[in-house]
């Protein structure tokens, strides 16, 4: 959900970024069999506390039932609405690289709400080509896919110096989300939402917190 929607609907970002993690849980709950849950032990699954959790349902209007807590499916369906996943959204990923064509073949899009309609590249070389079972098409056939398939979400996957460029081209064509995984700031207009992974920087603060647990033991070793 964009930060616009979110507001029209009044629930914070900061909410709409837990809601996903919520969701899951719920989903290996019901798998599971469960009916109902606890503030408590959805809260633990979802890595977040008790209190937040109550907080973040609260503005979607669940309070859950004193002495039974929520009802799993209903609230999964209510999430699933809040968050626009009661309908697949059609995603296109650009740049048939190696993590290209990893995201191509991930499952879990089709278990999310996502359906993979396009894989596109800018070599010529690769177009006509097969990832993931979907034909490799050129840039130019952006503006079709997003009139024919309802194209909503673009996935740059591309090296950093081509991902403005893509990037571009995707709002020239009407898409209004993009997800990007290369490692650089992206210029677009009002109203188009850009979500970054940036793998190497998520690694980077591993190393970091890595590193920080070894300060303490160090420095008591030098202090005695």
């Amino acid at each position: 959900m964009s930060s616009e929607a979110a507001s029209r609907r009044g629930v914070p970002d900061a909410t709409v970024a837990r809601l996903p993690g919520y969701l899951r849980a719920l989903t290996a709950l019901a798998d599971d069999g469960v009916v109902s849950v606890s503030s408590e032990e959805l809260s633990a699954l979802a890595g977040v506390g008790p209190a937040k959790l109550r907080k973040d349902l609260s503005h979607l209007g669940s309070y859950g039932v004193r002495g039974v807590g929520y009802d799993v499916t209903m609230l999964a369906a209510e999430i699933t609405e809040v968050l626009g996943l009661a309908r697949d959204w059609p995603v296109a990923i650009i740049g048939m690289g190696n993590l290209g064509r990893a995201l191509a073949a991930y499952r879990g899009f089709a278990t999310r709400g996502f359906k993979v309609v396009a894989v596109l590249d800018h070599d010529e070389r690769l177009v006509g080509l097969r990832a993931a079972g979907l034909v490799v098409q050129a840039m130019a056939d952006l503006p079709a896919l997003v009139r024919e398939q309802g194209l909503a979400i673009g996935v740059i996957a591309t090296p950093p110096e081509s991902a403005q460029d893509v990037a571009d081209q995707l709002v020239a064509a009407g898409v209004r989300s993009i997800l990007n995984f290369a490692p650089v700031v992206l210029s677009v207009p009002g109203g188009v939402d850009v979500r970054k992974v940036d793998l190497g920087t998520e690694l980077q603060i591993l190393a970091f917190l890595a590193q920080q647990r070894t300060v303490p033991t160090t420095r008591t070793a030098e202090v005695s």
